[in-house]
């Protein structure tokens, strides 16, 4: 156990937006209202998963939405205080302690806000390793853990309970009933036993943001390249260097879909890149061939000073640089390739490991 200060906030909000993928909401957003709830209510309890008791009751915390809305209605920061107290009534129990759904700019700084707030402790775990945008792409989902009882609730005081006969059913209802709130609502989704949580979360994921965010941040005073400490602690890969020339993107059915299209730099002068995303980017392909593709991370990062650049941030003109990332090993499997891999999202290719397509890559050039 060890408690977080505004520093490690400052630090965790950065990694987890470059984990993020482009998604998991604002990043400044949620960084805000963590720091509020410390400012009010002191440092935040973090727990290791071993340190939560088998039988005790944890629950996820988070958002749901379209990033680009998180940027114009802002939360109250009510809403999942509200959330929980609701779950906790439906189900009789107390939660001991709650944990981020995903690695994203807000979902894993809501978690953080709501323990300060409600005095609970927060595990260093979650369900993905990265975002997704839809409520069954968890390792949850993949164990035959359920989403519901989950509840959801707006800025304007609407609370609404959901108990489906799946998470599949919980994602279409609930993305029903967010669209009707306004495109984004705060959720407590995912009650869960201890023991499930050990055997099913990814462990130590805020440790990681904490150490990306950190590394982004001293690399300037320290003269090394960010993006390199990022490869290096991601074990990543460089897939292009380049100029944003072109966004297309719009909100529909609860999501921010889109398409980026960059230019190439230095190296890839005379290359062309092009980035699909539904709130997270999903696909990375020049002309010739396929560079990265969902479940492994794409993560678009400044050029200059490494920083995360999100789907709704991203601007023409802007110098960056794309990176592939492995995902955790349980998105490999033949369920986790069939829940969130390409063809899920209707992209007519094969799933192959972002470091086997750098090395036919290399072959190639």
């Amino acid at each position: 156990m060890r408690r977080l200060g505004k520093q490690e906030i400052e630090d965790i909000a950065v990694g987890a937006a470059l984990l993020g993928t482009g998604g998991g909401g604002d990043p400044y957003i949620g960084k805000l209202m963590a720091l509020q709830a410390i400012e009010e209510y002191g440092p935040i309890k973090l727990l290791s998963v071993d340190e939560v008791p088998d039988d005790a009751l944890v629950v996820s915390s988070g958002m749901m939405g379209a990033p680009t809305v998180m940027v114009e209605k802002a939360p109250s920061g009510h809403e999942a205080g509200k959330a929980f107290k609701t779950l906790e009534t439906y189900l009789g129990k107390k939660v001991f302690a709650t944990y981020p759904i995903e690695a994203g700019g807000i979902n894993s700084m809501l978690p953080l806000a709501l323990a300060a707030q409600l005095g609970l402790p927060v595990v260093d775990v979650d369900g993905m390793g990265r975002a997704f945008p839809e409520l069954q792409m968890v390792t949850f989902h993949l164990d035959g853990i359920s989403a519901s009882p989950m509840v959801i609730a707006d800025e304007k005081g609407n609370v609404t309970l959901l108990n489906t006969i799946d998470s599949l059913w919980a994602e279409r209802i609930a993305r029903s009933a967010t669209i009707q709130k306004g495109g984004s609502v705060m959720f407590a989704i995912y009650p869960m036993a201890g023991r499930n949580l050990k055997e099913s979360g990814i462990h130590n994921i805020l440790q990681l943001e904490e150490e990306l965010g950190r590394a982004i941040r001293l690399a300037k005073e320290q003269n090394v390249d960010p993006i390199e400490e990022i490869l290096r602690l991601t074990n990543g890969f460089k897939l292009f260097h380049g100029k944003v020339v072109d966004v297309n993107r719009k909100t529909e059915t609860g999501f921010a879909r889109g398409r980026a299209k960059f230019e190439g730099l230095l190296e890839y002068k005379g290359e062309k890149l092009e980035l699909r995303f539904q709130n997270e980017h999903l696909i990375a392909m020049t002309e010739e061939r396929l560079l990265c593709v969902t479940p492994d991370l794409i993560a678009v990062v400044d050029a200059e000073t490494g920083l995360p650049i999100t789907t709704e941030g991203l601007r023409y003109g802007a110098r960056a640089v794309v990176l592939g990332i492995p995902c955790h090993p349980k998105w490999r499997t033949p369920k986790g390739i069939e829940t969130c891999g390409p063809q899920y999202f209707g992209y007519n290719v094969e799933y192959t490991a972002v470091e086997e397509l750098m090395e036919k890559g290399a072959a190639a050039r």
